[in-house]
């Protein structure tokens, strides 16, 4: 067995971070438009602005996603490529 806890941690909070509805949606969201922006996720999730954000925050402090500014806009993209793999055993997509 390995015992480098630390990543065992990094491994675990990837998972928690990926482990509720929205935060899933919005990384295979990201994963198949490449990348979008906030105002675009609330219409698609049909939820509000703040919700959205709040998941966006979580995602982004485990390093899951990261943001593109373009002017006044701020658009996510996924950061790290393990999560792809992730998702392809999760929903079996390439």
């Amino acid at each position: 067995m390995d015992n480098n806890f630390q990543r065992f941690n990094e491994a675990s909070d990837m998972l928690k971070a990926l482990a509720h509805p929205v935060r899933l949606c919005i990384v295979k969201g990201l994963l198949q438009k490449g990348r979008c922006n906030v105002g675009y996720m609330q219409e698609c999730l049909d939820l509000p602005q703040s919700t959205v954000s709040q998941h966006l925050q979580k995602l982004r402090h485990f390093g899951i996603v990261t943001t593109e500014r373009n002017g006044l806009e701020v658009n996510y993209t996924i950061a790290d490529e393990r999560v792809k793999e992730i998702i392809k055993v999760f929903f079996g997509e390439e």
